[in-house]
């Protein structure tokens, strides 16, 4: 059931360290998929946290201890103070299903809006809210509505519409109508802070602002799925959900990947309210592994990595480098339709003709063959997986991201 990257030539990994992979003949590649080895794979501080809190203590939560309310205080640090209620977990998928859980029972309503082509893990629950996946299994549920994404290089609106923002959140709006008149009535509005699956789209500024407001007025919450883009990746915010603005909050993030640079660790982050309607419940929420000592030291020395070697501003400038040299590309060859992105989360839509914008499927695929041949590890996304998608440790850097666009230039030239 699982496809290996370049199943017809498949690359057996057996070391990595920073931004590098090294294969079983010791060949060295420049890994630009890995958001998952978040400050780099086998970062030596996070190797060492791991294995001293290993050696003291490993238990479930049912105890008291201090890395558990450590970590929770340090999250809550880089997070709105509202946001001020913790659940941890042990994966992304994880966590967006208690989002899921905690929603419907501050609403008490069922339906989820969620944008096309979406994608927030592999549960029951989640599979039934993830486009992506749900178009080739049983279909659509009744409960689920699928809003356009805010695409503004091939969505329904284009860069050149006069309101994109009131465009697509008038969509959402639409949606809610719809659902009302039909008698369901709408607990969350659930999204990626910047959807990944769905082509690395940059949402414009001030869409979650609308798209909330009409979601609060049906009484429904809003969901940012962070756990592919958040700890800092955009580079000028440590949220994504911040590019849209000081003025937005979210009502729950879920987090995952990155969070625990490759061990298995998840979170949910809430509000009181929230947190007080899930637990007026009675039935406890228990998670024997979720926030024990050893996933709590990791995500501690995660953010102190982060902090220490300023990989929020490096990946900022890395990011403004790469975005530049890509758009001179851009210039050169015209398969190359956009390049979009912020910080060290960047798309390359590759595209068959200029007018159309047509997916070059093929040649995406093609790219990214020969890309591994050349000793990088590049992936595509997208409905029409022709986006190159770039997703690299945060300590990808200037010299990395040269010998990259070089060697895309070579290959498409």
């Amino acid at each position: 059931s699982c496809k290996l990257f370049f199943s017809n030539d498949p690359v057996k990994i057996v070391k990595a360290q920073g931004q590098y992979m090294y294969d079983e003949n010791g060949r060295r590649y420049l890994d630009c998929i890995n958001n998952v080895a978040h400050v780099g794979h086998c970062h030596p501080d996070i190797v060492k946290a791991a294995h001293e809190q290993n050696q003291l203590l490993n238990t479930n939560s049912r105890y008291l201890h201090d890395n558990l309310v450590d970590y929770a205080e340090r999250l809550s640090k880089t997070l709105p103070e509202k946001l001020c209620i913790f659940y941890f977990l042990n994966s992304g998928s994880e966590a967006n299903d208690l989002a899921l859980r905690l929603a419907r029972q501050y609403t008490k309503h069922e339906d989820v809006i969620v944008l096309d082509h979406a994608y927030h893990g592999h549960l029951t629950s989640l599979i039934d809210i993830s486009p992506y996946k749900f178009r080739d299994l049983e279909g659509q549920k009744e409960w689920v509505h699928v809003a356009p994404v805010p695409d503004t290089y091939r969505g329904l609106y284009r860069e050149d519409h006069e309101d994109l923002v009131t465009a697509y959140a008038n969509e959402v709006k639409n949606i809610i109508e719809q659902a009302q008149k039909r008698g369901r009535k709408i607990a969350a509005f659930f999204v990626e802070s910047l959807p990944s699956v769905g082509g690395q789209i940059i949402p414009p500024a001030g869409y979650f602002q609308k798209v909330a407001e009409h979601v609060h007025k049906a009484g429904g919450v809003f969901i940012a799925d962070e756990i592919q883009v958040g700890f800092g990746r955009v580079g000028k915010n440590f949220w994504a959900f911040q590019l849209q603005g000081e003025d937005f909050i979210p009502d729950i993030v879920t987090m995952g990947k990155p969070i625990g640079n490759g061990h298995p660790v998840a979170c949910v982050a809430t509000t009181k309210e929230i947190a007080e309607a899930f637990a007026a419940t009675g039935i406890e929420y228990f998670n024997t592994f979720g926030g024990n000592p050893v996933s709590c030291a990791i995500g501690l020395a995660v953010l102190d990595v982060i902090e220490k070697e300023h990989l929020q501003a490096h990946a900022t400038e890395v990011g403004n480098f790469l975005m530049k040299l890509l758009k001179e590309q851009k210039i050169k060859h015209p398969i190359i339709g956009d390049v979009r992105g912020c910080g060290l989360f960047i798309g390359v839509d590759l595209i068959k003709d200029q007018a159309e914008r047509t997916p070059a499927t093929a040649e995406a695929e093609y790219l990214v063959t020969r890309l591994k041949e050349e000793y990088i590890l590049l992936s595509t996304d997208g409905p029409g997986r022709n986006v190159l998608k770039f997703k690299p440790p945060m300590c990808f850097n200037m010299e990395d991201a040269k010998f990259v666009v070089d060697t895309i230039d070579r290959l498409l030239t």
